[in-house]
């Protein structure tokens, strides 16, 4: 009984001494990362760094948190900020933000408000913290311009999946429910009014290869850019309309897109009308996109759903054989 008791109270005293260990280790780490963000010219605060816990977790907790990165001119505020781990697997970490932050950009000042919105990652287990997979999900967001707090963005529900698949290349799944744009985009996409308030859901599943991995060095150095965007499905419902998209680009040293992707549209009059009434089609080459629309419809065998390709070719952007303007540049900052 006496060597029981011993060896019961050897473990304790070695796991509590682990846990110490690890706390101090932990708090040097990110104390020194803080320091070194600010030598490198960032504005990196926080005014309470706390990791409780124990024995079986390290909650890490950050209290009045500004990230400000000078070079992209991103920005990042919350009175608070968690990262969980369990002590004996500190590679699996979940994130918890606040229900209210501040999101800055060189143009613009967002807040930021979502319920429940946490992350779970699992990444490599070393120095480079690579993320190998993970999850991040909001059971209600929104988004609004400091400025302009009535224009306002909103979802129900959000959920976004990532896992590493080999080399550079990810696999991402994202699926929001509720979507209401703010009154500026709904104003530019239905300026007539004629759709439901919301975008009653949007799906994707597509693989995303990046000149090289997320890890580390995306925060404290450069982002890692996109290279090749394979679109297995693209689904977004909007009242009455139905667009899905598959194909595949790879993407410019300079950040255009080049391949095809095939859209097919359900309704797709309507969307041309919208395209028409926003201005993103221009009034002189509607009834001609209608025409060669149309008939590309009655070829597939129903009028009334559109299969054409949507092709980025040399920085510009094609519907079929007819020129919208220049390609989208995809670039991350």
């Amino acid at each position: 009984m006496r060597v029981l008791l011993a060896a019961i109270l050897v473990a304790a005293l070695g796991w509590s001494a682990y846990w110490v260990v690890g706390q101090n280790g932990l708090h040097s780490a990110f104390s020194a990362w803080f320091d070194a963000r600010r030598a490198e010219g960032w504005v990196a605060e926080t005014s309470d760094l706390t990791i409780a816990g124990f024995p079986n977790r390290f909650d890490i907790g950050f209290s009045d948190l500004m990230l400000a990165d000078p070079e992209t001119g991103l920005a990042w505020q919350a009175p608070f900020f968690q990262i969980l781990t369990l002590s004996y697997r500190p590679n699996h970490v979940i994130a918890v933000w606040p229900e209210d932050q501040i999101i800055a950009t060189p143009i613009e000042k967002y807040r930021v408000e979502s319920n429940d919105m946490r992350a779970s990652l699992v990444m490599a287990p070393n120095t480079r913290l690579a993320p190998e997979r993970g999850t991040l999900t909001a059971a209600f967001l929104r988004i609004a311009p400091e400025t302009r707090p009535n224009e306002t963005t909103a979802l129900n529900a959000l959920s976004l999946a990532s896992e590493r698949q080999e080399g550079a290349r990810y696999r991402l799944g994202l699926s929001a429910e509720g979507l209401t744009l703010s009154s500026p985009w709904r104003a530019s996409l239905d300026p007539r009014g004629r759709l439901p308030s919301q975008i009653s859901g949007l799906h994707a599943d597509l693989d995303v290869t990046f000149d090289r991995p997320w890890d580390r060095s995306a925060v404290e150095e450069a982002r890692p850019q996109p290279t090749a965007i394979k679109l297995t499905l693209v689904d977004a419902t909007w009242g009455q309309l139905h667009l899905q998209a598959a194909g595949a680009v790879t993407v410019t040293a300079e950040g255009y897109p080049e391949g095809e992707i095939t859209l097919k549209a359900r309704n797709w009059r309507e969307i041309l009308s919208l395209a028409e009434a926003s201005g993103a089609l221009p009034q002189a080459l509607a009834k001609t996109v209608e025409n060669g629309l149309s008939l590309l419809a009655q070829m597939n065998g129903n009028p009334e759903t559109l299969d054409v390709p949507l092709r980025f070719s040399r920085g510009l952007t094609f519907l079929g054989p007819i020129p919208l303007g220049p390609a989208p540049l995809l670039r991350l900052r």
